[in-house]
């Protein structure tokens, strides 16, 4: 798994794997010195944001601006800096970005392949989605005021510097898109804040729900960073699925709910008990199981697909060792008699044969050594769709 090791490493260092694991457990923001000024420029520059800028795809929504210095919300409004379709337009984005505005560029892992290939990688080590939003602040300046995220964050400082501060504990325990921030109700102390001052290289991790802020230095150049967005699923999401899943199989969960009665003080008391006992039916281990193979489904069919093959690739002979693609999601689905190969392009029924052959195509492996003019067919196919590719 390239792709998985070398995100985790660029990500995270040194950790191990465990390591991480125990830090996305954990209810605390962490800042990891990185030493090496240029570590993140793989992913991203400035020339990057300028080339991106200058083409039909920079519009509103996926660009937008925010200046902590507004009165009321800090977001810029759109119409000050795009053209009636939306467009970007670019004399006024770099007058508001000189006068101090934050330029924000939503989902860019979506628009620019090294991103793209870091987040995928970072998905196969969490088997969660993951997003890339990019933040360049001009020198003095601060985008966003104090809030917290409804997901874990890892932010990468990729140039300049940004001083955070960032509270110990979680202002709104484990907080998702249904708990959004509300700056009448949630209040940070100040005497709380811990200052964290990240240079090019550094990474901060944030869970969801911890109270943070950051602002550029200033008489420093502008400041760049990636927050990489860390979208795993809640409970509340694993019991909405599970109770989906096992709908079909539990009748009790397709009972009415008989609203008509709710008048009724008995049947307002027997309430918490059904609810309790329909419950149960999806707190066993089949029901988690169907819940993980959601999930997992989901991964495989909603993220963009970044096939294994490109306008020119060749057809497979039959000595040519074949790989899964490294960059594609995909799970197997137990269908009949046989399986189903699910991603984000078209489903591949595949025969207890080729099931044998896809668990060997998962190591690499030669179409001769699979089966010969059956399996060069099969894998024909999968390189065609982009789901092989050459070891």
């Amino acid at each position: 798994m390239t792709l998985a090791r070398d995100a985790f490493g660029l990500a995270f260092g040194s950790l191990s794997v465990p390591e991480v694991l125990s830090l996305r457990e954990d209810s605390r923001a962490r800042h990891f010195r990185g030493g090496d000024a240029g570590r993140f420029g793989p992913l991203l520059g400035i020339d990057d944001l300028d080339a991106f800028l200058r083409t039909d795809a920079a519009r509103a929504p996926r660009v937008t601006m925010a200046d902590s210095s507004r009165n009321g919300s800090a977001a810029v409004p759109d119409d000050l800096f795009t053209d009636e379709d939306g467009r970007i337009n670019p004399v006024e984005l770099f007058r508001l970005f000189d006068a101090g505005a934050t330029l924000v560029v939503s989902q860019f892992h979506e628009m620019h392949p090294p991103l793209a290939r870091f987040c995928r990688g970072l998905e196969k080590v969490f088997l969660h989605a993951v997003q890339a939003n990019i933040y360049l602040t001009p020198p003095g300046a601060q985008g966003f005021r104090t809030h917290y995220d409804t997901h874990d964050v890892l932010v990468l400082q990729v140039s300049g510097r940004k001083a955070w501060r960032v509270w110990d504990d979680m202002l709104m325990p484990h907080a998702t898109r249904n708990t959004p921030w509300d700056g009448a109700t949630h209040r940070a102390d100040p005497a709380g804040a811990k200052d964290v001052l990240l240079e090019a290289g550094d990474v901060l991790y944030v869970p969801r729900g911890v109270a943070h802020d950051a602002s550029v230095q200033e008489g420093s150049e502008p400041s760049l960073h990636v927050t990489v967005g860390l979208l795993e699923p809640s409970w509340a999401d694993a019991l909405k699925a599970a109770i989906d899943q096992m709908e079909r199989q539990q009748p009790a969960l397709r009972q009415s709910f008989r609203t008509w009665r709710i008048g009724d003080p008995a049947v307002r008391a027997g309430l918490v008990e059904a609810a309790r006992e329909r419950f149960a039916a999806v707190a066993n281990e089949e029901a988690m199981d169907l819940v993980a193979m959601r999930f997992l489904q989901q991964l495989g069919t909603d993220r963009m697909v970044m096939p294994g093959r490109s306008l020119r690739t060749p057809k497979p002979g039959p000595d040519d060792r074949l790989i899964l693609a490294d960059a594609v999601h995909h799970v197997i689905v137990p269908v009949g008699e046989g399986a189903e190969l699910r991603w984000a392009g078209p489903s591949v029924a595949l025969t207890m044969a080729e099931l044998g052959w896809i668990e060997q195509l998962s190591a690499g492996a030669t179409p001769r050594a699979l089966g010969g003019d059956d399996a060069l067919a099969f894998c024909t196919r999968l390189v065609a769709l982009g789901l092989l590719e050459r070891a």
